[in-house]
């Protein structure tokens, strides 16, 4: 298995970095972020580098943020669970994938 790059490796901003813990606690169990394997969920790695997400919604910031606000088939929502903040930092951080 591969070491977990830091941070700093990356070249994460602080939100991006803060977008990073989101998605560790929160999405790692589900998703994949540096992998194309699926996990429960599909991966996120390359999101925002394709059209559309696997769900056939354009993979943009408004549709991303609506998926992880209200959750969308097997996903559940986390809009009761992360901050306004916290879901921008999540995107910051998806950007990077």
């Amino acid at each position: 298995m591969q070491r977990r790059k830091s941070d700093a490796e990356l070249g994460l901003n602080p939100q991006q970095a803060a977008g990073r813990r989101v998605f560790d606690y929160d999405c790692a169990r589900c998703h994949e972020a540096y992998s194309s394997k699926d996990l429960q969920g599909p991966s996120l790695e390359h999101m925002f580098k394709k059209q559309y997400l696997p769900s056939g919604l354009p993979a943009n910031d408004d549709r991303v943020t609506e998926v992880v606000q209200y959750g969308k088939a097997h996903m559940p929502a986390f809009g009761n669970v992360l901050t306004p903040q916290q879901i921008k930092d999540l995107l910051a951080y998806l950007h990077t994938l």
